[in-house]
């Protein structure tokens, strides 16, 4: 049995959750889904140019782990771009961050990039895959 995903912290959920080439109806469409999470991750690496590192432990996950999430995301967005396909934003293994406190392991006491120790951090229930 596969390890259960680690809950990705994100600062906010979108307002806007679909984008669609304009003046193509929405049938003649096809989709490409892109999660709250790879967002997430294209804002703080693209839109804040954070190091992942630091962009990571924003997220609560590794490095490595915040690599192959920006890397999945660039790949959908450019795909949407390129192709004219219709961009949706959905689900995905996220907690929302509380706006005052951007560290979960409090002030002073960070793991750098570590993610939290057993039994804390994971999603309440689960939330992958459901939309917002």
């Amino acid at each position: 049995m596969p390890r259960p995903r680690q809950c990705r912290r994100v600062a906010q959920l979108p307002q806007a959750t679909y984008y669609k080439p304009r003046g193509v109806p929405m049938r003649m469409l096809q989709q490409v889904a892109l999660t709250v999470d790879e967002l997430e991750a294209l804002r703080l690496a693209d839109l804040e140019g954070l190091y992942q590192e630091e962009a990571a432990g924003r997220m609560n996950v590794s490095r490595q782990t915040f690599g192959r999430i920006v890397e999945a995301a660039r790949k959908k967005v450019a795909d949407a771009l390129v192709h004219g396909k219709a961009l949706s934003i959905e689900g995905g293994p996220v907690e929302v961050a509380p706006p005052d406190h951007p560290n979960p392991c409090g002030p002073g006491r960070g793991r750098q990039g570590a993610g939290p120790r057993r039994g804390q951090g994971r999603c309440r229930g689960n939330r992958a895959n459901r939309p917002i």
